[in-house]
């Protein structure tokens, strides 16, 4: 592993470490012991479901409730819980659980796989993650114990309260409700406040990154106290949520009686932030509302987070950078801070990469299934977030879509520039410099 990792930069090594844990779980997942029917589940499904899985997705092509064994959902519910704390870091605690030393290069993966700040601590930063994620899933599982062993039975009660906590809080939006109705998600809670607050709850604070987390528990209160890129965060995601909530209450889910209505235009709002559960029927939504729910999950959450998408504060550095323009500024601006190049340059390119691949993905799609390009945009937007909601055209799409969708996944979650720089040789900046001319644009 010493001669390995001398030769691959941070980078390949988050990469690869994904890729093999999702042919892994592929190859766990096609055995007979996995699949209800005893067979072996195809290759490119079993790929599809491994790579949604790591990648925290939620995309299916089988019902999970029906089409796998106890075994198999606990395969996939363990490659959740990996690809929601990320491969490096379940590797580095093995390593440490060892007591082996984790080498400098090693710190370094550490910090580019969870986007902390310093290589300093990263591995005290690493054990304070890892109490913290065993604590919050824990107690959603207590929780939402009393309602699944009120409709399953003790045993089986227990089992779905801890899948679903797991899965909510990584972001992943599977699940093992077994209701009778195929790919049917939450739906049969949508009124049952319990599951709304605990799983709505376990999402928001999955999608918030780990630094913010160490910035409430070290300040509590005192927001000023708070780094910069946390307070970012946390108002973008306020208004990220209430706002949509509200468009989904006034003008979306006005059918469903007052209460329905209410916890179903909340969860709505939170579940794009990567999550993938549904508590009413997508399907029925206006195109207006597909569309910005396309968006939201597009955006996705935080940065060092069981969260996919562009993150939220790609969207607010390309935002505040909009604003400081719009009023002749120099620079965009947070909280009495400047935003500097570097950072603006990145956001747009992830910016870019997303749009891409959220258009490029929906229209091939369509073209290839012949299918409404809003359904495949939504799709698309789904699988290059890493949410997992869906129109229900998933399953029915061929072998081409699905590895287009596979593709979108796991650039997805590993991040469109931790892609582009394990690719790219870096290339030293020189001292000469091109000469510099001025293009119009807009």
């Amino acid at each position: 592993m010493g001669r390995i990792e001398k030769h691959l930069s941070s980078s390949q090594i988050i990469i690869l470490g994904f890729a093999s844990v999702i042919l892994l779980g592929a190859l766990i997942l096609m055995l007979p012991i996995s699949s209800r029917s005893g067979t072996v589940t195809p290759f490119l499904d079993c790929l599809f479901t491994s790579t949604s899985a790591i990648c925290v997705t939620g995309l299916v092509v089988y019902d999970t409730a029906t089409h796998w064994t106890v075994f198999g959902q606990a395969v996939i519910i363990i490659l959740i819980q990996i690809g929601g704390m990320g491969v490096i870091t379940v590797a580095a605690t093995i390593t440490m659980a060892s007591g082996k030393k984790i080498s400098l290069m090693q710190r370094s993966t550490m910090q580019d796989a969870i986007s902390a700040p310093q290589v300093g601590g990263i591995v005290r930063f690493t054990s304070f993650i890892l109490k913290g994620i065993v604590l919050l899933e824990s107690i959603g599982a207590l929780i939402m114990c009393p309602v699944f062993i009120r409709d399953y039975g003790f045993a089986k009660g227990i089992w779905m309260a801890s899948f679903h906590s797991i899965s909510a809080f990584c972001n992943a939006g599977f699940d093992i409700v077994d209701d009778g109705v195929l790919f049917n998600s939450l739906m049969g809670y949508c009124a049952n406040p319990i599951i709304n607050i605990v799983i709505t709850l376990l999402i928001i604070i999955g999608g918030l990154g780990f630094l913010t987390w160490r910035d409430i528990c070290a300040n509590g209160i005192h927001i000023w106290r708070y780094r910069m890129q946390s307070k970012v965060i946390l108002f973008t995601t306020v208004l990220l949520l209430v706002l949509p909530a509200v468009y989904f209450f006034f003008f979306e889910l006005n059918d469903l009686p007052f209460w329905k209505r209410f916890w179903g235009s909340w969860f709505q709002s939170v579940t794009p932030r990567t999550a993938g559960y549904n508590t009413v029927d997508l399907t029925q939504m206006s195109e207006t509302g597909q569309t910005l729910t396309s968006l939201l999950m597009i955006i996705g959450g935080a940065p060092g987070s069981t969260a996919g998408g562009m993150k939220v504060t790609t969207f607010a550095v390309m935002l505040a950078c909009s604003i400081a323009i719009f009023r002749r500024q120099q620079n965009g601006r947070f909280f009495g801070r400047r935003i500097d190049n570097e950072t603006v340059k990145n956001a747009a390119t992830v910016f870019l990469m997303y749009i891409m691949l959220f258009l490029l993905g929906g229209m091939a799609i369509s073209k290839i299934e012949e299918l409404p390009l809003v359904a495949c945009l939504y799709e698309s937007a789904s699988a290059v977030g890493t949410v997992g909601l869906t129109l229900g055209i998933t399953p029915e799409l061929s072998a081409v879509s699905k590895l287009i969708l596979i593709a979108q996944m796991y650039i997805g979650r590993v991040g469109g520039l931790t892609l582009i720089f394990a690719i790219l040789p870096a290339k030293k900046d020189t001292i000469s410099r091109l000469p510099l001319e001025k293009i119009s644009v807009g």
